[in-house]
């Protein structure tokens, strides 16, 4: 079976403004994520790509776009299975403020327990790119063989959700994993058992430096819903 890349977009205006995209228009890569996703062709040199599938929001598609450039012939595909969670009536709002919201903390301990007012569970958000995902495995093998590597371009907790159902872990135990923008998250799939082959890896390490104003998970605070902004 395929061996899958998954790559969360570049950092995005909506991070460094700590917004809750979620599926608002008008989110884009800022300064710095445009140069995460101007670096990507490099980091994946020599690693031979079947094919490019990314959600259809546009930072995704921006993220994906160096790359094909560095790869003329390269096909791309929108995948409306992996894009972000449906955060209803949190869309847009500052992240902060959220923090104080009951359902919050819900996200954080039972995560299968929860749904966003107006939008969708997350559960669903699991369910729906874990199928997608094993759809692509089928299509890729069927057109590349088994041996053929894919990339997807998705978001943190898409990213985070289909990890954990790689490693079999439930869905509530998701809020461990961390995934900083324009990080590379790789899965080798097999007929028995998929392998979590990388994680996070960004070949960055600035955000292991102390810091006061360091992420909430690498504090042993909550996880940040949505990915956050990564390392300054």
């Amino acid at each position: 079976m395929p061996t899958l890349i998954l790559v969360r977009h570049g950092r995005s205006t909506a991070n460094t403004a700590g917004l809750l995209a979620g599926r608002m228009p008008g989110v884009t890569l800022d300064e710095r994520g445009a140069a995460q996703a101007a670096a990507l062709p490099a980091r994946l040199e020599g690693v031979p790509l079947a094919e490019v599938v990314t959600s259809p929001l546009r930072r995704c598609r921006e993220t994906v776009q160096p790359l094909l450039a560095a790869r003329p012939g390269l096909r791309v595909h929108t995948e409306d299975g992996i894009t972000e969670c449906d955060y209803g009536d949190w869309t847009g709002r500052k992240l902060d403020k959220l923090a104080g919201e009951p359902l919050m903390e819900i996200v954080q301990a039972h995560p299968t327990a929860a749904a966003f007012p107006g939008g969708e569970s997350m559960r669903a958000m699991q369910h729906r790119a874990a199928e997608a995902v094993r759809e692509w495995n089928r299509r890729i093998e069927d057109e590349h063989g088994a041996d053929a590597v894919y990339l997807m371009c998705s978001h943190g907790d898409i990213i985070k959700s289909l990890a954990a159902d790689a490693l079999g872990l439930h869905l509530d135990q998701f809020q461990r994993i961390s995934v900083e923008p324009c990080s590379v998250t790789v899965v080798r799939y097999t007929r028995t058992r998929p392998f979590l082959v990388r994680l996070g890896d960004t070949g960055d390490f600035a955000s292991l430096i102390p810091r006061p104003d360091r992420a909430p998970e690498a504090s042993g605070g909550d996880a940040t819903v949505g990915g956050g902004a990564g390392a300054p």
